[in-house]
Formats: C-alpha cells, structure tokens, sequence
C-alpha cells in the first residue's frame, strides 16, 4: 500500500511537473519586465527616457547604474542584464569579447563632454583650460575627485585630457578616485573635493556644483555612449533599443545636455 503510494505520488509529481514547466516558463518569459545596466552618468535622463518607453508600452524598466566597468564585470559573471548601456566603447568592447553581447544590436547612442567643477559657494571661477592649464596650483591642498583612472570611463576620459594639456604629474598626486562620476560628483558637492572632473550632463544636474571649466574636445578621446542587448536579452529587448533612437528619446537626452548621436526615427 505504501509502496502504490509511493509511486503514485512520482506519477503526481512528474505529471504536474510536465504540466507546470512550461506555464512557468512562459510566465517568465513573459513577465512584462527589462533588466538595463547603465552607465552612471545616464541615470536622471535615463530614468525619464525608462518612465516614457513603460508609459507607451508597459514594460517595467529595472535600471542598474554603476561605473560601467563594473557593470561590464557583473555582465560576465551572470547578472540578468537585458541592455548594457556604457560609457566608453572600451567597456563595451571588453563585454563583446567576453561574447556577453548581442554585436549586431550595438549602437552609439550619445555623446558628451567633460567639465572642471567646484563646489557652488569656492570662489575658484571661470578656468581657461589648455596647454599649460596648472590644475595641482589650481587645487592649492585640496583634493580633486573623478572617477578611477584605471577603470572608469571618466577618469580614464580625465587623465588622457590632463596628459595631453601637460598637468597630469603635478595633480596626480591631489587625485581623490571614486567608484563612479556620480561619486566623484557628491565628493565635490560636499565639499570634500575642492575640484572634480566628471561630465557636463553630471554638473547640469547637481546644484551643489557649478562648471568652471570644459575641456577641449581634442584633449581627450571621443566621448561615446555605446548601446546594446545582452547576449541572454529577452526579446522585448528589441523594442526598447528602438525606443532610444526615436526623435521622443532624443528629446529628452538632448534636454539633460547629452549629443544624440543616431538618425531619430519618428
């Protein structure tokens, strides 16, 4: 008895088994829901550009901002990203690499630039920066935060320009490296950095910051903003990318100070 028992509850189990897989996978795959890793500096465009897309077609955004070379990194150890949006194409280069990404989807969405900061009340204003531009004599004891040289895109964007105008040895050393630009912006806005590096778009959204200087735009390598699916993307993610090249997302980049980069469509 127990033993018919026994089997008949295998024979229960592997029947609803077969009869729930696939009603869940379908529930999953139909959730409704996109996953985007974003770039740092992306994040109040970004959330409006996510707020709009779901307005129009009811799909959740669940948007993750960091420093792209950590959301690069977390992409290829299985973080459920649909979308990668990066800040450099370099990030985006190593996630192809890694074979994380969809290459075909991939895009170059915007562009940007980056400023010299201060926080709203320093009395520092109004910086020429070129060659010869002393940003070491410029921060006296202070401290001058961006983000990481060695992996963050606008560190790496703030150490190419500063070697290029002849100022990277002396202020090296004054250098406050933070995980990510908007990191780097709140040491400044807190006063705990006298000077910060991080892009136009970051500066326009912080009022405890005001810009007082913008580098050249040949000091330091194109300012890109490559997009694309993840390779484990699910098909709603076809949608969404098309939304961010249409004259809808576009307005609102472009409102947060961001360059558009793609043909809009309607």
């Amino acid at each position: 008895m127990h033993r018919l028992a026994g089997i008949s509850l295998v024979a229960f189990t592997i029947l609803f088994g077969s009869l729930w897989s696939p009603a869940q996978a379908q529930d999953k795959s139909g959730d409704n829901s996109l996953t985007v890793f974003a770039a740092a500096s992306m994040k109040n465009a970004l959330d409006e550009v996510d707020a709009a897309y779901t307005a129009k077609t009811g799909v959740k955004i669940s948007a993750s901002y960091a420093a792209s070379s950590t959301l690069a990194k977390q992409i290829e150890q299985g973080a459920p990203a649909d979308v990668f949006v990066s800040a450099d194409t370099d990030w985006m280069d190593y996630a192809t690499a890694k074979k994380n990404i969809n290459e075909p989807t991939r895009v170059n969405l915007l562009g940007n630039s980056i400023v010299l900061i201060a926080p709203k009340d320093s009395k520092i204003d109004n910086v020429a920066i070129g060659p010869g531009f002393d940003l070491s004599k410029l921060a006296g004891d202070g401290k001058i935060a961006t983000g990481d040289v060695k992996a963050v895109p606008v560190g790496k964007y703030a150490q190419a320009a500063l070697e290029k105008l002849g100022a990277w040895q002396a202020a090296a050393p004054k250098f406050a490296m933070a995980e990510s630009v908007r990191a780097a912006l709140a040491l400044v806005a807190r006063g705990e950095a006298v000077l910060g590096i991080v892009y136009s778009t970051d500066a326009k959204v912080e009022p405890g910051v005001k810009i007082i200087g913008t580098f050249p735009a040949d000091s330091h390598p194109a300012i890109i903003y490559p997009v694309a699916a993840t390779s484990t993307a699910k098909p709603d993610a076809t949608g969404y990318l098309a939304f961010l090249k249409t004259s809808a997302a576009k307005a609102i980049f472009e409102k947060y100070g961001f360059t558009y980069l793609v043909s809009p469509t309607t």
